[in-house]
């Protein structure tokens, strides 16, 4: 009889041990799975907001990157930046006369460019009449050059370079006597004959096809006769659309080759100047070209 109750007690004990240990081991693995699932939840959510991202992340991404790009370097298909010197241009009996402020109204520091801290180029309203030149710095930027103008409206364009200051040349009205033409008199026609002769000496521009938006290269063939240097190159080549707008001063590609590159924007009718010098004198070809 004693030992039958002690067999029983020890069946129970062991049921007993057994329901705790199931027990604990049920709760325990009740508790792992839903702490994976939290975690694998949360940890889903944090690759998704990485991957996609909010629209204010994404702004603020693309602004450090903007930023720390800034001082990177130019690029040729950048948006000009806002002007910060204003030029100004009068002509008065045989005088002309340049006034350059920054935005603080002081005299900006000019480098040298070929040559010269400004080229000056001034075109007539019907884009007939073509002036290269050079004033002279007078102190407190002021800029002068005794040059006799016929009486006409033109566009003057200022080319310098302002050190640490940004600049963009654009056209200036300047009217000499009572003729005051209007730009849009000029009755611009696309050469047919790319081929001039000034001076007795003959060049002729060639070019592959036309295109904007596209990389133009303005090849100016001397027939065999190599310019001289002008002003630090083998000569250079001046750019107006029709409306006189649109101002490209371009250098050669190369040192030993009239080759120019340059690219078009927009589609249209374009003046081409090639300034040139032989024997001493500086010759002025120019071309109308058209623009598909």
């Amino acid at each position: 009889m004693k030992q039958k109750k002690i067999v029983a007690w020890a069946i129970s004990a062991i049921v007993y041990l057994g329901l705790v240990i199931g027990g604990y081991t049920v709760y325990a693995s009740m508790n792992h799975n839903k702490d994976h699932t939290e975690t694998h939840s949360a940890a889903s959510h944090r690759n998704e907001k990485k991957e996609t991202g909010t629209e204010e992340e994404h702004n603020d991404e693309h602004t450090s990157q903007k930023s720390e790009g800034a001082d990177s370097g130019h690029s040729d298909h950048a948006a000009p930046a806002e002007g910060e010197v204003a030029a100004n241009v009068k002509y008065e009996e045989g005088l002309i006369t340049i006034d350059l402020k920054d935005k603080d109204q002081n005299s900006p520091e000019l480098e040298i460019s070929h040559e010269k801290m400004m080229h000056l180029i001034i075109v007539s309203a019907d884009l007939e009449d073509y002036y290269h030149l050079h004033p002279e710095e007078k102190g407190n930027g002021t800029y002068t050059l005794k040059f006799d103008l016929p009486e006409n409206s033109y566009k003057a364009f200022v080319d310098i370079k302002p050190k640490n200051l940004a600049y963009q040349v654009s056209p200036i009205e300047l009217h000499v006597g009572n003729g005051h033409g209007k730009h849009e008199d000029n009755t611009l026609k696309a050469d047919t004959n790319l081929t001039k002769t000034i001076n007795e000496k003959t060049v002729e521009l060639t070019t592959a096809e036309l295109v904007s938006n596209k990389d133009v290269t303005l090849n100016f063939d001397t027939k065999g006769i190599t310019p001289e240097p002008y002003l630090g190159a083998l000569g250079h080549v001046v750019i107006l659309d029709d409306k006189g707008e649109k101002f490209v001063h371009v250098h050669p590609a190369s040192e030993e080759k009239t080759v120019f590159k340059t690219k078009f924007d927009k589609p249209g009718l374009y003046k081409v100047w090639g300034e040139f010098k032989f024997d001493g004198k500086v010759n002025i070809y120019p071309f109308v070209i058209e623009v598909k």
